[in-house]
């Protein structure tokens, strides 16, 4: 007991011991400095010294730009700019699929073909209206009875009225310009993939817009030779093929009425001088005898 006990002190001893460190010069051996150390107050010194370190490592990576480097430490301003990206990474994605539509359905025009969605049954479209509540309200009958009023006097024949009225298509307030005055001799069959109609033409005639807009193709194909595609308000397209000269270039914007195109017989469909000319409106073929008067 008494050993355990003198081992006790001797280490505290040890560690309260003095000492003292002497700087020397190396030619005089004359005493520059003393110190009188203990390891005690050497182990607190290096201890406290530490702290200090750490303390002001903490705070200069806390206000400055090196906690970036730090791996696993959230950043505010990259999570924005993540959060930004994926935004813009999504419209992105969004407008090239709308791109790929686009491009399918003028592809598909160019081709005389319809796409696939266009050939699908009307029916899936169908909306149930017995579980529709709602009764109409004395202004709504008031309002109607204006707007019909109002609509009788239009530049429309009635037979169109029908299709106007059930909703089919929102283009009947467009007054269309015929691009050719003449003979159509072939109508649209869309069962035989013939999407327009042919209007018979001489030579060097004008092929004039049927409304106003912007060239979006025009060019050269082995099957229907000089081609001209106009894009019109509402998702309207006019195309005109066969033709002999092109006027207009792609990106080009012209009037209704003015000149795109000279006639021609350009292509290995044709069968004479002649223009065939198609509509369409939200990517299916549509009649231009029910807009256009042609002869």
């Amino acid at each position: 007991m008494a050993k355990t006990k003198k081992k006790g002190k001797s280490w505290y001893r040890n560690l309260r011991g003095k000492y003292r460190m002497v700087i020397l010069n190396d030619l005089t051996f004359e005493e520059r400095l003393t110190f009188r150390l203990t390891r005690l107050n050497v182990i607190i010194s290096l201890f406290g010294l530490m702290v200090v370190f750490t303390t002001l490592t903490f705070i200069l990576i806390a206000n400055s730009g090196l906690k970036q480097y730090i791996p696993g430490y959230p950043d505010i301003d990259q999570k924005k700019e993540l959060y930004r990206l994926n935004l813009l990474a999504d419209s992105l994605i969004y407008d090239l699929e709308l791109k790929n539509k686009y491009f399918e359905g003028l592809k598909a025009i160019l081709n005389d073909t319809v796409l696939e969605e266009d050939l699908e049954s009307p029916q899936q479209y169908a909306k149930r209206y017995d579980t529709i509540t709602n009764q109409k309200s004395s202004d709504d009958s008031l309002l109607r009875a204006e707007f019909e009023a109002q609509s009788l006097h239009n530049l429309f024949s009635n037979d169109m009225e029908p299709r106007f009225r059930s909703g089919k298509t929102s283009i009947k307030s467009f007054n269309f310009f015929p691009p050719l005055q003449g003979v159509i001799t072939s109508e649209m069959q869309i069962a035989e993939r013939h999407f327009g109609i042919d209007i018979v033409a001489a030579y060097n005639e004008a092929i004039k817009a049927t409304l106003e807009g912007t060239v979006i193709f025009a060019g050269w194909t082995l099957e229907t030779g000089h081609v001209i595609v106009l894009q019109h308000e509402q998702n309207l397209l006019s195309v005109y093929k066969h033709n002999s000269v092109l006027l207009k270039g792609e990106g080009d914007h012209v009037m209704a009425g003015e000149a795109i195109a000279i006639s021609g017989e350009s292509g290995e469909f044709t069968t004479g001088p002649h223009l065939h000319f198609e509509l369409w409106y939200n990517g299916s073929p549509i009649r231009p005898e029910d807009y256009i008067i042609f002869n």
